[in-house]
Formats: structure tokens, sequence, C-alpha cells
């Protein structure tokens, strides 16, 4: 879907671990002028090829008629540019806040009247310990701040006395120490997760909203580490009673601060109500890539639209989207060892010719010879999405295009989207759907 060369804008984008190389990618394609800057050295090779990359990407602000910043902590900088008169998509000082400091997301959740679920701040492994010992239940241990990234570290404890938490905390304990940082304990409530996310123009959400189940851990049927994510389903929908009782509440205060970009809030609802857990006031991934696979306008015009503060309505498909990553060693860890004796250049081959690479989106690649090669130092090959108007139509269209696909020791979940049959049961009964 190309571009009118007359709406041609000059896109700059500044990305933390290159997560945005198939946004950026897209972007490009559609007829605009894009370059590209990553901030994580390990992750510099990350879209050569596909797009320009610049090294200094603060020389290139006065080229550009949007820049976006595509992960937290870059809010003060992107309120200093809106200052001074750029179009900017990413967070502000507050929505960073929001992401990174559990506490204070947890205390605005109050102020704007949702309630949470009850939840304690620690800095000391055996505070914690003995806080469980005088409350024992079924806890979930979330890394705080920079440790919060790495995904497998956060532990959903199963056991009614919290015995299981305190196992792992001891384990924390020595092979962390001091390095672990401030971490929360919080009553694990059963239901489904569910995250409710929409994007926001610096006056008022965008409709439609975009509600999104999130598949966490390494293996099917939810077993193993927990990734941070393996793959999603989602679809689009004009209103939410989910989306009301959270996101919705917050409209005024994101206003306030001249938040223009995309924000999520991860819950669990279950019969007795709607329980926020955590926000993500940036881009998902690989959420953004999904929902990029149900629009139906170019990215580009939606997020000039967006930078613009201008109002109007996502142009989406109707039904299911699914998206499901294909990884390679070491994945979910990191080990650069392991990673250049297996992954590294790793080329990603597609046995059909055509629009093989419909579908594909590319991750943590670099181009050469028009051949996409594994780079980073995480293992993310690529997400292969599919659509549909049923579940089960978009989880096809999904795996016939991984079945297109081959990566040396490459593997993904088979079961995406599988959740959806018995938690729509569930939403459906407790009127949230």
């Amino acid at each position: 879907m190309r571009t009118n060369p007359s709406l041609s804008k000059k896109f700059l984008f500044v990305s933390r671990w290159g997560e945005s190389l198939d946004i950026i990618n897209t972007i490009k394609l559609e007829g605009h002028e894009v370059k590209m800057y990553i901030d994580d050295k390990p992750s510099k090779e990350i879209g050569y090829g596909f797009v320009q990359k610049v090294t200094q990407w603060e020389k290139h602000v006065d080229w550009a008629d949007v820049i976006v910043f595509d992960y937290t902590g870059f809010g003060k900088i992107a309120g200093e540019l809106r200052k001074n008169g750029k179009l900017v998509i990413g967070g502000t000082e507050y929505t960073d806040k929001l992401e990174l400091d559990r506490n204070f997301g947890q205390s605005e959740l109050k102020k704007h009247k949702i309630k949470v679920i009850p939840s304690e701040e620690f800095t000391s492994f055996n505070d914690a310990i003995q806080y469980i010992e005088k409350h024992p239940n079924t806890y979930v241990i979330k890394p705080c701040g920079e440790t919060q990234e790495l995904k497998q570290l956060l532990f959903v404890g199963s056991d009614d006395e919290g015995l299981d938490v305190i196992r792992v905390l001891r384990a924390y304990e020595k092979s962390w120490g001091d390095e672990f940082g401030n971490f929360q304990l919080q009553r694990r409530v059963k239901g489904v997760e569910v995250s409710i996310a929409a994007f926001f123009n610096g006056n008022e959400f965008i409709y439609p909203v975009n509600i999104t189940f999130e598949h966490k851990k390494l293996f099917p049927k939810e077993l193993g580490v927990s990734t941070g994510e393996m793959g999603t389903s989602m679809f689009w929908t004009k209103d939410s009673p989910i989306f009301e009782a959270t996101l919705l509440k917050f409209q005024n205060t994101l206003a306030k601060h001249n938040f223009i970009g995309h924000i999520d809030i991860n819950c669990i609802v279950n019969g007795n109500g709607i329980f926020p857990l955590e926000f993500t006031s940036r881009f998902g991934y690989p959420q953004i890539f999904i929902q990029r696979a149900g629009i139906n306008e170019p990215i580009g015009e939606l997020f000039y639209k967006l930078a613009s503060k201008q109002k109007f309505k996502i142009n989406v498909k109707k039904g299911f989207q699914v998206g499901a990553f294909i990884v390679v060693p070491p994945f979910p860890y990191e080990d650069k060892k392991t990673f250049n004796l297996f992954s590294k250049d790793a080329v990603v081959v597609f046995k059909k010719n055509g629009k093989e690479k419909e579908g594909v989106h590319p991750m943590h690649l670099k181009k050469v010879n028009d051949q996409w090669l594994i780079t980073g130092n995480t293992g993310i090959a690529v997400l292969v999405t599919g659509t549909g108007i049923t579940m089960k139509d978009a989880q096809k269209m999904m795996y016939n295009r991984i079945s297109n696909v081959i990566i040396n020791n490459g593997y993904y979940r088979t079961d995406i989207g599988d959740r959806w049959s018995e938690d729509s049961d569930k939403l459906w009964s407790w009127g949230l759907l």
C-alpha cells in the first residue's frame, strides 16, 4: 500500500533495541523517507540493508517531519522536542514512570478510582520472605526498574502458602544478590489475562481499541520459562467494558501530559471484576506488528495523523489477528557464545517464490544481497502473522505462512490463539465482551 508522493514524509526512528524494524521498513516501502537509530550497541546491526541507519539521531532532528521513540525512557527528550514544535510519537516523563515504576503505576490506578490487586514493594529478599511467612498466600514476583526487562525473572506462584515463591526468592538471592534491585510481591488473582491497548493523539483516544491475549511462556500450554512473549492473538473493537473501566479513565490525565503514542494496560479479569496489572506506555512487541496486520490504511499516514493531533478513526479488518515469533538459540536467554555458534548470520529461507514474505515481519535481522540474516544478540528472527474472520481462520493463515519459512534451529509455539475458545466463553459470561 503505497502513499501518494505528495503526502510523503520524513520519519526519524529512535530505537532502544531495534525492535521496531518491521514498522520502519513498512513505512519506507509505503514511499516515505526513513532513518533509524539504535541505542543498544549489540543491536546496532539490526536493520542494515533494510533502511538507512544513523549513528547520531540528534543530527537529523531538523531533517525529520516526524520523530518516533519506540521505547520507554525517552519521555523527557520527547517532551522537549514537542515544546520546540516537532511532531513526536513517544512517551512523556509521566507515562515513562507509569511503566517503569510499578508502585507509581499502582498509585495512579488508585487515584483514578480503579481497583488494584494488593502488592508490596521490597528491596530485600529476607524482608519479602518474612512478609510471606506472616501473610501466607499465592504471590507473583515482579522485578521493577531495569530488571523487569528480564522477563524470565517474573515468577507466578501457585502454592497457597507462598512456599514456591519463598524458594525462588532464596534462589534469586544466591544468584543475583544486591544487583536484583527492588521488586514487587503481588497477590495472584486467577482469571483471564487480557490487555487493552489504544493510540492516543495528545487529546483523546483514537478508536477502535485493541484487545490482546498474550502467550508468554516458551512452550505450548503455557509451559516453561516466561519469555515476555512468544505470540499474541487480538481483535479490534469500537467499545469495550474493560477499556471503559481502565484506560479510558486516564484520558484527561494523558491529555494534560500531552502524550502522543500507544498505551496498553494488562489486566486479570474474572467474575469479581477487572484487575489492572501494569502499563506499557509505548508500542508493544510483537503487538504493534500484529496490529499492523489488522490495519487497512498505510501505517506511515496513521502515524503522521497521530503525531499531528488529528482526530480520526483507524480503518481495521473485521475478525481476528494472530502472530507467532520464530526464535533461535539462545532465546529467551542471553549467551553470546551460543548465539554466535548457532544463530548469528543464519539465513531466513523461503520455500516458495512470489508473495512468500507476506505476513512475515523482520525482527532482529539485517539484509545482505537481498538475503535476510539473523543479527543482534537475542535470537528473535521473524514474527509471522495471520488474519481471518474467525480465530481458526487467522491461525490457519499464520501456520501456513510459518510452514513456508525455513530457519535452521528455529522454534515457535504451535498453539497461539487456542485459548480463545475458552477465554471468550468466560468473558461473555462475565459481561466483558
